[in-house]
């Protein structure tokens, strides 16, 4: 594969994932860590990607956010709005992080009236000026490559709150694997988040449909509304449909 090929292939895992590892690149590219370490370097001063300690993150995903340099814009704009119509007053709502979650709190009508809890920085701060709803961010150790809060502290207090709604980006999903991630500390957060939560919503760009990463977080049975941006009739989604979860 020519290195142009290669920079065309680590963009779009790195967009479509958030964030790669150098060593899955070099496994998935037939390459060794050392020239994927060269792309990736390549790449960062470019500005094409973020470069941190093992792999690299999309621009659209490292604080501070830039609209601009968002991956599927679009796409993450129309699942937003689906989301929104989820959201009743009076609920009590738990988020993660991503792109995604950030555009739908972003568009919240201003007489709505919740409480939303998050495990982001950045989507609580998007959330700081609305009127009526009660925002709470969870702390912890703070991923600075997720720009979300992990460890025991976040997943102990997920344990004590029972939460109408979770809403969460994935990484991955398949029809066998269930919804996967990458990154150990942020899939035992979720796991947290999943068992606090009465309903979870998972919000997918189409492209990654039938992905999937190293990691478990749940099984598709876990879920209950599955969020794209296809049109819930698409023939794409069929498989799905028939493991009986709700599309939008």
């Amino acid at each position: 594969m020519l290195k142009k090929e290669r920079h065309t292939y680590i963009i779009r895992q790195v967009n479509l994932h958030n964030k790669v590892l150098s060593s899955d690149l070099a496994i998935e590219l037939n390459v060794s860590e050392d020239t994927v370490r060269r792309d990736l370097n390549e790449l960062h001063e470019s500005g094409q990607v973020v470069k941190v300690h093992g792999g690299a993150l999309s621009r659209s995903y490292h604080y501070p956010f830039q609209h601009n340099n968002i991956y599927a814009a679009d796409a993450k704009k129309g699942i937003a709005r689906k989301g929104i119509g989820l959201i009743k007053d009076g609920m009590v709502v738990l988020t993660g992080g991503g792109t995604t979650i950030i555009e739908m709190v972003t568009m919240l009508p201003p007489d709505l009236s919740v409480t939303i809890f998050t495990i982001s920085p950045p989507v609580a701060l998007q959330l700081a000026d609305h009127p009526l709803i009660k925002v709470v961010l969870i702390g912890g150790e703070l991923s600075k490559d997720s720009q979300v809060c992990t460890g025991t502290q976040v997943v102990s207090y997920l344990g004590e709150i029972k939460f109408d709604l979770c809403f969460l980006g994935t990484n991955g999903i398949s029809l066998q694997d269930g919804v996967t991630d990458s990154d150990l500390d942020i899939v035992q957060v979720k796991k947290a988040m999943i068992k606090a939560s009465k309903r979870l919503v998972i919000m997918c760009i189409a492209e990654k449909l039938n992905s999937v990463q190293r990691m478990r977080v749940c099984d598709l049975q876990q879920i209950s509304c599955l969020i794209t941006d296809l049109d819930p009739a698409d023939h794409i989604l069929q498989a799905y449909r028939k493991q009986h979860l709700q599309l939008y």
